[in-house]
């Protein structure tokens, strides 16, 4: 595994915890809130487990953050510049998903992600993981099946899709080559 890869696992097993202790929750009342069992809130937490990204969406969900800030207060890299080598990498264990935190840790409510969904994988993650936030999803490279509550995007090379309200989704690609595609969120109340 990359090192810095498992580096940020740990960060974000770290803030994992932080962030329910700074509310004063208990691990039972994390589990209530995101839907994940209790055990294994305590595995992730201890760094003996890495989330998958449907964990770490309702995880985060729970927090009233997105994926992509929990991520980023993991990493905690500020200042206006984000340089490639520097941007915070995590991997999902379960699908190989890889996804780039691209836009600097600040204070603006716009955060920007590149995702590679490889070939033949699905990845769902739950509406609340997107609660308080305005999504688009922009291809890069390849086909996405986006679904979209009981609706089906198929996005192409350069196609852009804004998101509606908050559903339940999945991030498919169903092709035979990678897919790449940013998530731009655009924050509609502070997180």
């Amino acid at each position: 595994m990359d090192t810095k890869v498992y580096s940020l696992d740990r960060r974000i097993s770290d803030r994992i915890r932080l962030e329910r202790e700074i509310r004063g929750w208990s691990l039972s009342e994390l589990a209530e809130r995101s839907g994940v069992s209790r055990t294994m809130i305590h595995k992730i937490e201890r760094a003996d487990s890495s989330p998958t990204a449907t964990l770490l969406a309702r995880l985060a969900g729970a927090f009233g953050l997105t994926m992509s800030s929990l991520i980023a207060r993991a990493e905690m890299s500020q200042g206006r510049l984000s340089r490639r080598e520097d941007q915070p990498v995590w991997r999902d264990p379960q699908s190989g998903y890889l996804r780039r935190h691209i836009s600097p840790m600040s204070e603006q409510p716009l955060d920007l992600v590149e995702v590679e969904l490889p070939a033949g994988t699905e990845v769902p993650i739950p509406a609340a993981a997107y609660a308080f936030h305005r999504r688009w999803i922009w291809v890069t490279q390849g086909s996405l099946t986006f679904v979209e509550g009981s609706e089906t995007h198929i996005l192409g090379e350069g196609d852009c899709l804004e998101l509606g309200s908050p559903q339940d989704c999945v991030f498919r690609n169903a092709s035979g080559e990678p897919c790449t595609y940013a998530v731009i969120l655009l924050k509609t109340s502070a997180t």
